[in-house]
């Protein structure tokens, strides 16, 4: 639809377009950018693709609403990363968000990943613009408390990285996941166990030598 329109949408107007979404994320969690196409969004949303064409101007038009109003959600536990707070627990509450979000939002994962993979044609600014003031933001608050004694000497980048890399798997890679841990088995639960202990490992202070 044009968006010079001045005229606000209808309830079924909205409720096409949130269906048309949904459709999209589905279809393009599966097969990527570039495998997926309009009668595949179209057929997953039980519309034509006249329809869908009513509402987007094309399957760009489409990923790129997607990957911004997926932003603000992604970047969210990130920004709940309290500067004032007991460093060690910050970061474990969010790692511990990063996994829940696997949990709850493997589609929007996968969508990420995807897009991050292709070099992230459509959704560059956005991370430049959004992403990357907030993650030097965070980088800097970690290099402060390890300046300060409260963390171990580590690198505030690839802790964050690491944090992603563990994480983000258990959406990115679920399927080699269900394969080797069986269909019926939900690795999240040992997984945040796991990383619990690992990254607590990782950020514990050494004990005081006892010639100190």
């Amino acid at each position: 639809m044009p968006e010079s329109t001045a005229k606000k949408p209808s309830r079924i107007q909205r409720r096409n377009r949130r269906v048309i979404l949904d459709a999209a994320l589905e279809v393009f969690s599966k097969h990527g950018y570039r495998g997926a196409t309009l009668d595949q969004i179209a057929a997953e949303a039980g519309l034509s693709k006249p329809n869908i064409l009513y509402y987007f101007n094309g399957k760009e038009d489409i990923h790129v609403t997607l990957l911004s109003q997926l932003m603000e959600t992604w970047l969210d536990p990130l920004v709940e990363l309290d500067p004032d707070g007991d460093p060690r627990r910050e970061i474990l509450d969010y790692v511990e968000r990063k996994l829940t979000m696997s949990r709850e939002l493997p589609r929007e994962s996968r969508l990420f990943a995807n897009e991050i993979l292709q070099g992230a044609p459509r959704i560059e600014p956005e991370l430049k613009r959004h992403l990357k003031p907030l993650f030097d933001e965070k980088c800097t608050v970690i290099a402060g408390w390890v300046a300060a004694g409260k963390l171990p000497p580590l690198d505030p980048q690839h802790l964050i990285f690491s944090i992603w890399a563990t994480t983000q798997h258990y959406a990115d890679f679920e399927a080699q996941a269900q394969i080797l841990l069986g269909p019926e088995t939900d690795p999240r639960p040992r997984a945040q166990a796991h990383l619990q202990a690992m990254f607590g490992a990782l950020l514990d202070l050494p004990e005081p030598s006892a010639n100190g």
